[in-house]
């Protein structure tokens, strides 16, 4: 594939999913710039996906979308009680995401940091993240006690790894279920099995593909859906706000305020939430140049590696076409 490239590091302000800075690249082709940033420990099969994502931005854009705008969630990751506060207050969002299961004996810091984002955010709604950790006997035990600290939780993303696991779960509490992993990281999403074990699909367009790809495993799954950043820059943030605002139904705020956890962007007008809500773009955001100066890669071995990864999984999309 021949596009212009640009791999960057921007610092993360809080450390989340284990990493404190945030690497990755843009592509750029006829119809703009994508964003390819598979994290550094998937394959290059399953890396795939987020090239795929990053191409069709790339090359010819995204669907029309039926709303112009779509309800975020504010952000908190694994930080203490009143660094949650914080974050809730001034986010503007009337829905909160809440990181629990950080590591094995995080439930007290999990019930103090979901009390006090109850305390901040009032009435609003309340939904914890446990990015697959627990087995399903834990799973209960600290879903219980974390929706009582909650007075309330929205749902529960991802609690366990597996679909079966998800289902058994599912019968045992009376806190929905939102697959996450289960859908995107599976072998073929768009026949992944989750109505049984989920009461909520999370897409993140990134690793699924591409907007037109993640709209038709939203069909599949047959579930009300939430779309969900993986972390990327603006120019990729662009096509998650492309999905949400294509989606045929938006029943919940979706986890599109991460670029809160950024130090900087490489876009000049970051795509942050105003209220609680952002704009659906039409068109993929341009870098400005600056920033691109910026947040070059430092590490001349790092790039090298980025560059390399590109070329194999740009062979792989290829072969698949």
């Amino acid at each position: 594939m021949d596009f212009e490239t640009f791999v960057y590091a921007i610092p993360l302000r809080t450390r989340f999913r284990g990493i404190t800075v945030r690497e990755g690249m843009l592509i750029r082709g006829a119809a703009g710039w994508g964003e390819f940033c598979a994290f550094p420990e998937y394959d290059d099969r399953e890396a795939a996906g987020w090239l795929g994502t990053a191409v069709e931005q790339a090359t010819v854009g995204w669907p029309a979308p039926v709303r112009d705008r779509v309800p975020v969630n504010c952000i908190v990751p694994a930080v203490d009680p009143e660094r949650a506060r914080r974050i809730v207050r001034e986010s503007g969002c009337a829905t909160a995401k809440v990181k629990v299961a950080d590591h094995p004996e995080s439930l007290p810091e999990d019930l103090a940091r979901v009390a006090a984002v109850r305390e901040a955010i009032g009435p609003g709604a309340i939904r914890v993240d446990a990015n697959a950790v627990w087995d399903v006997a834990t799973a209960v035990r600290h879903i219980e006690e974390i929706d009582r600290a909650a007075g309330g939780l929205e749902y529960v993303e991802q609690p366990c790894r597996t679909v079966e696991e998800l289902a058994e779960v599912r019968q045992l509490i009376d806190v929905p279920i939102a697959a996450d992993e289960s859908i995107r990281r599976a072998d073929d999403p768009l026949r992944v099995a989750v109505a049984g074990a989920a009461d909520v699909a999370v897409l993140k367009c990134t690793p699924l593909g591409g907007v037109r790809r993640a709209l038709a495993v939203a069909d599949a799954a047959g579930l009300p859906a939430v779309v969900s950043s993986a972390l990327e820059t603006s120019v990729g943030l662009a096509a998650q706000i492309a999905l949400a605002g294509a989606l045929p139904r938006l029943d919940f705020a979706c986890g599109l305020g991460t670029l809160a956890l950024f130090e900087g962007d490489l876009v000049r007008d970051s795509l942050l939430p105003e209220n609680g809500w952002l704009r659906v773009p039409t068109s993929a955001p341009e870098p400005d140049p600056a920033l691109l100066d910026r947040y070059r890669h430092p590490d001349p071995a790092r790039t090298e590696w980025w560059l390399r990864r590109y070329e194999r999984v740009s062979a792989l999309l290829e072969t698949a076409t």
